[in-house]
């Protein structure tokens, strides 16, 4: 595994894992624009849970690729998700905020696939 994959996987794990936390606290800058979209709100806990366990997972896979492949597929799909959530409300002004997630793990994923 090169120097490259494990830089992107680390910061890709970090970057959803800030999401993560900040959805499982409730924090304004997040929840308001899941209110906006019409995310109900018992599905929240459930949606940091599921960013938590990727970013997670992401970084077991710099010991055990396939499982970080794997959960880089599941937050692919979970932040396809959140694109159809976004312009389903509307909201195509904030249609690059799912992408600055889905891009990172989509990357880490790759570069997991490789090793």
């Amino acid at each position: 595994m090169n120097t490259i994959t494990i830089i992107v996987v680390i910061l890709a794990a970090a970057w959803i894992g800030f999401s993560a936390v900040s959805i499982l606290m409730q924090r304004a800058f997040l929840v308001d624009y899941l209110v906006d979209y019409g995310v109900p709100k018992s599905w929240w806990p459930w949606l940091g849970v599921a960013k938590a366990v990727g970013a997670v997972g992401l970084l077991v896979g710099l010991a055990f690729p396939l499982i970080g492949v794997a959960a880089s597929v599941g937050l692919v799909l979970y932040f396809i998700g959140a694109l159809i959530t976004v312009a389903r409300a509307r909201s195509y002004g904030h249609l690059p905020f799912p992408l600055m997630y889905l891009l990172p793990a989509l990357a880490a994923g790759w570069l997991l696939a490789l090793a």
